[in-house]
């Protein structure tokens, strides 16, 4: 068996090993990639080295797609869909305006931090409510 061979199967084998020591899915799909090119320098041996990297880099990107494509979406989503999306966890939550929007800006505090908010001109005391999420503003409309 050709050194080439030998070297892309190990390739393979220990990436695939290394996913159980990084968070994530992403190496086990490097790993299909070099095990596969370990079966193309076999049946290809005098692929040259730079065809065997360039090679493997589309396997790589193309085994990382099929999973981003097919099996990420069949993930069961989790019990706290909002758990790492602070800001859109406050969206339908009332909040009393801590400066007043002018010019379509004003702030609330929520806990010990201060939000930027939109939306129309309301005076400072007046109960808002978060509708929408805007990168890093919250847009809110006068609660009900």
């Amino acid at each position: 068996m050709p050194n080439n061979v030998i070297f892309w199967l190990a390739l393979g084998l220990v990436l695939m090993a290394a996913e159980t020591l990084v968070p994530g899915a992403f190496l086990i799909w490097f790993g299909v990639a070099a095990l596969v090119m370990g079966a193309v320098v076999w049946l290809l041996p005098d692929l040259h080295g730079l065809g065997q990297a360039l090679l493997f880099g589309g396997l790589a990107l193309g085994a990382v797609q099929i999973y981003r494509a097919y099996f990420r979406q069949r993930e069961p989503a989790g019990d706290q869909p909002l758990l790492n999306k602070r800001s859109e966890q406050y969206v339908g939550r009332v909040f009393v305006l801590d400066a007043p929007i002018e010019n379509g800006f004003g702030r609330i505090k929520i806990g010990d931090s201060l939000w930027t908010v939109r939306g129309e001109p309301l005076p400072v005391g007046t109960r808002v409510e978060v509708v929408a999420v805007d990168g890093m503003d919250l847009r809110v409309r006068a609660a009900p």
